[in-house]
């Protein structure tokens, strides 16, 4: 029986388990995975084909050609890209690095209700935590938002008056300020479609807002030193 004990002690020196060293970190991923599931589930009554489209719209296969688009909407030539173009640009790969870091570390699989209907993209990414969803959506609000004045010097130009008049414009709003609103309720509405559709937990997207809120500010202050 001693010979026993000793060769089981021994195991568990050589191989220790890091779950039972964290309870704490255990009791918040498993309320986390609760409350992920209680909403999954009581929103079903919301079509899933409105949440796929949400999820489409903050992938970065749609994401990054309208970055690409700004460039010509936005400098005055190919050769010279405006500054707000360079920083977005450059925010926008910070993010993709930093979620892919992150991933790759935590390894935190997705629920297990979540459905084979993604993307090819998305279905090759099994980790769950950051969003990277949530993590770009609330990059582009809070760039936009921080950036609202030199948006306002941009469409200043006489060749963007006419493309913005139409946003706001004719009743007398301020186009920048009813963009960044319908950027903000499009940044929350897709982050919540991305724990509605089972594909990741509350802390997941929670995150990764939080992440894409300070890439934002970086990619603002790179503006003034480019």
């Amino acid at each position: 029986m001693k010979r026993k004990e000793k060769k089981e002690k021994r195991k568990r020196k050589s191989y220790p388990t890091m779950a039972p060293s964290y309870p704490l970190l255990q009791s918040i991923t498993g309320l986390d995975a609760s409350i992920s599931l209680r909403l999954h589930t009581f929103f079903q009554f919301i079509p899933r084909f409105l949440l796929k489209s949400l999820e489409i719209s903050g992938d970065g296969r749609l994401c990054i050609p309208i970055l690409v688009s700004l460039l010509f909407l936005l400098s005055p030539s190919f050769s010279s890209p405006h500054p707000l173009f360079i920083s977005l640009l450059i925010g926008s790969l910070l993010d993709l690095a930093v979620i892919g870091l992150l991933k790759h570390l935590i390894r935190r699989p997705r629920p297990i209700y979540n459905k084979s209907d993604m993307t090819i993209v998305v279905s090759l990414d099994h980790y769950s935590f950051p969003s990277g969803h949530s993590s770009r959506v609330f990059f582009m609000f809070a760039f936009f938002f921080l950036s609202m004045e030199s948006f306002r010097e941009v469409l200043k130009e006489e060749r963007l008056r006419n493309w913005v008049s139409g946003f706001g414009g004719d009743l007398g709003l301020d186009p920048i300020e009813v963009f960044a609103k319908v950027v903000l309720v499009w940044a929350v509405a897709t982050s919540a479609s991305r724990v509605l559709l089972g594909r990741h937990f509350v802390a997941d997207v929670a995150v990764g807002a939080c992440l894409g809120l300070i890439e934002g500010w970086i990619a603002y202050r790179f503006v003034w030193f480019w």
